[in-house]
């Protein structure tokens, strides 16, 4: 199970790509149990606000990260996290496909490629990832209406508590259903590894998803990875 942003490094760009797309707080698990309690439905997306703001903080690799999210419905998306780096997602309602623009504040490095692509190099995030913060399932599990869990952390809202059960690890995850986003995230030894501090719904000016990249070395990932 992975909460982590690890540092954008490697040989090339779209290698780094890969660990960069990594922003989001993720975890993996795929259905073995009643068709009630799948991911989707448990995890649904139905009726959720037009505009979604929101800041949270996760544990990875024994330190605290930051990050925030502006989901303009499913049309766009940006993440920045630790203010080292931000992702730019856009597509076409009800469509699967989408165009990933990362960039490395640090390096000063765009890189962009599509969601085809990014499958291609094994990276499988898909927008609901993106703009939630969990990642669809892989792997057995199970999915558990649970109580609050023993040391559990203040959410900032109402949530409901899901137990998710995977071997001999179980994960608990503090489900908003208004806000469709996990509130909190409970590791199985107890430490908070996901929190939300802070959410609105108000309208998102355009001007949040513009890319400002002056200055920065471009690299297109697509025609990187078809070469390969």
């Amino acid at each position: 199970m992975t909460y982590a942003l690890p540092a954008c490094t490697g040989r090339r760009a779209s290698r780094s790509l890969v660990l960069c797309t990594a922003a989001a707080a993720v975890f993996s698990a795929s259905s073995t149990h009643a068709a009630a309690l799948d991911f989707d439905h448990v995890f649904s997306t139905r009726g959720e606000p037009a505009a979604t703001h929101f800041q949270a903080t996760y544990l990875a690799g024994g330190l605290e990260h930051h990050v925030e999210v502006w989901r303009d419905g499913d049309r766009r998306i940006r993440r920045r996290t630790d203010d080292k780096a931000e992702s730019f997602a856009v597509r076409t309602p009800g469509t699967p496909d989408y165009r990933l623009s990362v960039l490395d504040l640090g390096r000063r490095i765009r890189t962009d490629i599509d969601r085809d692509n990014l499958y291609r190099i094994g990276q499988f995030t898909d927008w609901f990832d993106l703009g939630h913060g969990l990642r669809h399932p892989k792997g057995e599990y199970r999915l558990v209406p649970a109580a609050t869990p023993h040391g559990a952390a203040r959410a900032i809202g109402a949530c409901e508590w899901v137990a998710l059960v995977q071997g001999t690890q179980t994960t608990h995850v503090c489900w908003s259903t208004t806000a469709k986003l996990p509130l909190l995230i409970q590791a199985a030894d107890g430490r908070t590894v996901w929190r939300v501090t802070s959410v609105d719904h108000k309208t998102i000016p355009d001007q949040v998803f513009a890319i400002h990249d002056a200055g920065f070395i471009r690299n297109d990932a697509n025609a990187d990875i078809e070469r390969d």
